[in-house]
């Protein structure tokens, strides 16, 4: 038995040990919490080794942004730990009920998923985010991160684990794969034996090897082409603050958007107040030749490349689009089924985009950056679920659930 399926063995029994766990699932996070502010100057030294790595093998400056833990993140991870403990236990949750003629009564309860799988990338947050939903919701986890977060993960963890066991629990409900080699990431979508679903969470390349290659059920997040569309009606100011928003507050993360989208008959008013705006942050810009014609040649000549391509740094595509329809079917084309913004005035035009338009989310004169499990009132989220299976958006505790049928009734048979 290989070591990672020693690991699916001990969190199939950690599994079945949360099932009665009630109460102490929460002290587990509130402990968890508690550690990892204690413990903050240790994560900070292990993320400082994942940091010098990072700047040494050329990672960009929006990764090393996305790999960096500092103390105000780490009180961050800790508030959502004790965000998640406050919010109600799904578990045991009636979804419905009904008496049957024979007078069987069936009741629909949520259970948990089981032991959960999570392949991630350069983000050590997600190693807490994650662990704590799924130990909420009564799931063990399996965490397999990247190579650039090891130091960070594994103190992480370890952290975790010991804060997890002073509650009662069995450390072995969230394990580290140590081996960022990609045998493990394979035997980890093998895991059929031990695994009851595989979520990734990162790029779509991350995603599309997840997604061909595993043999366990997988729910997909992250990948985010996000678009915003400037409607002929849109307020410009506002459409330049909800683009400079979505764009550079957080470039690489999978909310924020990769193409902008702008009507023709306010492409010439609208297209220099946006880039102004963006030019605080040096945002290179990649357009069509109508925006070329607007802006001139400092804008990078696009190609057809540039409307599929998640940047996660500070680029962005821009088309002068001559109805909302060639934007929407823009949007369709190229979307990862994300997250979408239509920035106008006109309610018919907002209706319409909101109905035609197929991603998770869809906003109307709202950042995309708001696509986060947070922002919507569920605590920490798992990943974003751009599938429509199961889950869909950002992916909280109740996504983190199945269901089963109890049937009590007083001797009934089958006829």
């Amino acid at each position: 038995m290989t070591t990672i399926q020693e690991m699916g063995k001990k969190a199939k029994i950690a599994s079945r040990t949360l099932l009665t766990a009630g109460e102490k699932k929460n002290d587990a996070l509130k402990a968890i919490a508690k550690a990892l502010r204690e413990n903050a100057d240790k994560i900070i030294s292990a993320n400082k080794i994942d940091l010098d790595n990072g700047v040494a093998n050329g990672l960009s400056a929006a990764l090393l942004d996305r790999l960096k833990l500092d103390e105000k993140r780490i009180n961050g991870i800790a508030d959502g730990v004790l965000n998640v403990a406050a919010l109600p236990d799904p578990i045991g949750t009636v979804i419905s009920g009904s008496t049957r003629p024979n007078g069987m009564e069936i009741t629909k309860v949520r259970v948990p998923l089981g032991v959960i799988g999570i392949i991630f990338e350069a983000r050590p947050n997600v190693t807490a985010d994650a662990a704590v939903l799924c130990l909420k919701s009564g799931n063990a986890v399996i965490l397999r991160g990247g190579k650039e977060a090891i130091n960070s993960n594994k103190c992480i963890t370890y952290i975790m684990q010991d804060a997890i066991e002073s509650a009662g629990l069995d450390r072995n409900s969230v394990q580290l794969i140590e081996d960022t080699s990609r045998q493990s990431s394979i035997e980890l979508m093998e895991l059929t034996d031990y695994l009851d679903v595989l979520i990734p969470r990162g790029g779509k390349g991350l995603i599309q090897a997840v997604v061909k290659n595993a043999r366990v059920p997988v729910i997909e997040t992250g990948a985010g082409n996000c678009h915003v569309y400037v409607d002929e009606s849109a307020d410009i100011n506002m459409a330049a603050d909800i683009i400079y928003n979505a764009k550079t507050s957080r470039p690489s993360v999978c909310n924020a958007i990769e193409t902008i989208l702008v009507h023709e008959n306010i492409a010439e008013k609208a297209l220099p107040v946006i880039k102004a705006r963006l030019d605080e942050k040096n945002v290179e810009l990649r357009g069509c030749e109508k925006t070329r014609a607007i802006l001139g040649e400092s804008v990078v000549p696009a190609t057809e490349l540039d409307w599929d391509t998640e940047y996660g740094d500070y680029i962005l595509a821009v088309k002068v689009v001559s109805s909302l329809h060639e934007a929407t079917e823009h949007i369709a084309k190229y979307s990862t089924g994300h997250s979408e913004c239509i920035v106008t005035k006109d309610y018919k035009n907002a209706k319409i985009f909101t109905s035609t338009v197929d991603s998770a989310a869809v906003y109307v004169n709202v950042s995309t950056r708001f696509t986060d499990g947070g922002m919507f009132g569920l605590g920490a989220e798992i990943g974003i679920s751009t599938q429509k299976l199961h889950a869909r958006g950002p992916m909280g505790l109740n996504e983190l659930t199945s269901m089963k049928f109890i049937i009590e009734g007083d001797g009934q048979v089958r006829i």
